[in-house]
């Protein structure tokens, strides 16, 4: 039951959420309705081949996914999480205005060609291409500054509220996000991919357009009851404190050093002595003369050169765990694969009636539905059900959540391979292996296992991999476990570019048709595939070793939502002064 304070309130409470939540869902509406189908833009508008359009796209995802934590740092240590949601709102609007005018004005693109055609002379020119990095450039900027700082700056309005009466309202605030956050890619998927097969590019990209200006206002309006926290230092400038003192003391010898006094520690922190694993790091916390390393009131004179035992242990957690991190980039890889997947959906049969076809772009959606479907069958089916037949408490580890999800990803392109080589030994059947966007008899819903196996693997792996974060860091660093999922991300947009360049250069040569070829008849996407498969059952044997090598968790099933609450109610109420909300 809500209480009358956080209504009453004039500033924050649950009336400016709802304008932050809407934000965010039109922003993702509008940002995923044109990415979708950008690869159909690039290949038809701009004269790409396929493996081009491709490799712009995953550097586009890249930037989208790494512009988030650039933005977490500049709006937590210089700016404030409200001019950064501002920012990036003007920037994205700017970006997508931009793209729109492309499909209006005459010479932003370049003469139509057949869908995917390999014989296409009417290349885009440098300024044309320009003005097209300028605007994706744009676009991840401004999905930086939203993303960045939407969901910690809705937490900002409740947690000056006392915690425990509170606590659930806030819960409830992170669950709705991600439920609306999800079904807005859903219905950009559906809805406007949809309008843009239908009505074309210029109503096509329009509607984001639209939708972003709605976006914006959503924000700008409710200025004026916004709680808006000032900025403070980051964890990212914790890090780089302990690494240049560490650096500074690289002289010191550790052995000698065996008593509490000698290492400087949070004052009622129950960490007094550094670990002994990445013993170097050790240095940085090293009191050499108490007079000169600290002030009257016990904290360091010079913070780069005198860091706590907490810092110190914070920045080892975070190493420890970049192993079993770097596992998730080749799972993620696999997820990226949407421009391929839309190319193959567009050469298959996407009737459902005689006069309904699904847009290719919106095969994407199976994957949020499959994975969402798994996720609710998993909390409450599976584990109820294997509950009451062991007559205990049963759930799977961390890790085994982790090791299913890399395995069944290494699998479902392995499915995904061998539906292709079907695909295109019928076209060859047919007879229109010459002709790159024929579409063959084949129904494109045997595309529905391949999206059913890999939304499996996200309900294992990435769910398992933003608990195993946030349960294996301290509590202290929930910002930097809801960050290191993104950055994988981002790296498996940059991986994926890196094997489609060399697949493309190194197979495509000597007249030799490339596997990714622009004409999916004539390349072998099915032996890209199985490459993929293949690097994700060498990635599951690497996560065996780096399992192994980490050691048994710390537990693993506690709840991710009350990790971040008490993370973030916790930074609060020692920032109760950092409050202004006068800040613009």
């Amino acid at each position: 039951m809500i209480t009358e304070p956080l209504l009453s309130s004039p500033k924050g409470g649950i009336r400016a959420l709802f304008f932050i939540i809407a934000n965010e869902a039109l922003e993702r509406l509008a940002s995923f309705g044109l990415s979708t189908n950008m690869i159909l833009y690039l290949t038809r508008e701009y004269g790409m081949d396929a493996a081009s359009g491709a490799q712009i796209l995953f550097l586009y995802s890249a930037a989208g996914n790494f512009m988030p934590i650039i933005g977490a740092f500049l709006a937590d240590t210089y700016v404030g999480r409200y001019p950064m949601i501002g920012f990036g709102c003007i920037a994205s609007l700017l970006g997508m205005v931009l793209l729109w005018l492309t499909t209006i004005i005459p010479g932003a693109t370049v003469p139509s060609c057949a869908q995917f055609s390999s014989i296409c002379n009417n290349d885009a020119t440098t300024p044309q291409l320009l003005f097209l990095y300028f605007c994706l450039g744009l676009m991840s900027i401004g999905a930086g500054g939203i993303r960045s700082c939407s969901l910690a700056f809705g937490a900002d309005q409740l947690s000056k509220r006392d915690s425990l009466k509170h606590a659930g309202i806030l819960e409830s605030f992170f669950s709705w996000y991600y439920v609306i956050s999800s079904a807005s890619v859903f219905i950009s998927m559906t809805c406007v991919v949809y309008i843009q097969e239908a009505m074309g590019w210029k109503v096509g990209f329009g509607v984001p357009v639209v939708l972003m200006i709605l976006s914006t206002l959503s924000f700008f309006l409710a200025s004026s009851i916004y709680v808006k926290p000032k900025a403070k230092a980051s964890w990212l400038i914790g890090f780089a404190r302990v690494l240049v003192a560490s650096f500074r003391k690289r002289r010191i010898e550790l052995s000698s050093l065996d008593t509490d006094e000698l290492y400087h520690h949070r004052k009622g922190s129950a960490l007094v002595v550094p670990s002994e694993r990445i013993r170097f790091l050790n240095k940085a916390c090293v009191i050499k003369n108490p007079e000169e390393d600290l002030m009257p009131d016990g904290r360091a004179s010079d913070p780069w050169s005198l860091c706590t035992v907490d810092q110190v242990e914070e920045l080892k957690a975070l190493i420890k765990v970049i192993p079993i991190w770097s596992t998730g980039v080749l799972v993620s890889v696999n997820v990226c694969q949407n421009s391929f997947l839309l190319l193959q959906a567009s050469t298959m049969n996407r009737h459902i009636t005689s006069k309904f076809e699904i847009p290719a772009g919106s095969f994407y959606a199976f994957l949020l539905l499959s994975a969402t479907m798994w996720i609710a069958l998993y909390d409450r089916v599976i584990i109820p059900l294997a509950s009451k037949i062991t007559g205990k408490p049963t759930r799977l580890g961390l890790k085994q959540k982790i090791g299913i999800g890399i395995l069944v990803s290494a699998a479902s392109m392995a499915v995904l391979a061998i539906i292709e080589r079907v695909r295109r030994e019928i076209a060859i059947r047919e007879g229109i292996s010459d002709i790159p966007d024929a579409v063959t008899h084949m129904s494109a819903m045997w595309l529905l296992p391949f999206y059913f196996l890999l939304g499996f693997s996200e309900a294992m792996n990435g769910v398992g991999l933003n608990e195993f974060f946030y349960t294996e860091l301290p509590k202290s660093m929930s910002s930097v476990a809801s960050n290191l999922f993104s950055i994988g991300l981002s790296a498996a947009s940059l991986v994926a570019s890196f094997i489609v360049s060399n697949v493309r250069g190194f197979i495509g040569e000597a007249n030799q048709e490339s596997w990714v070829s622009s004409n999916i008849n004539k390349g072998h996407y099915d032996y890209y595939y199985w490459l993929l498969s293949s690097l994700g059952f060498a990635n599951f044997i690497y996560y065996l070793a780096c399992s192994k090598a980490y050691g048994p968790c710390k537990g693993g099933q506690r709840g991710i939502t009350g990790d971040v609450r008490e993370g973030l109610i916790d930074d609060d109420d020692d920032d109760d002064d950092d409050y202004d909300d006068d800040v613009v």
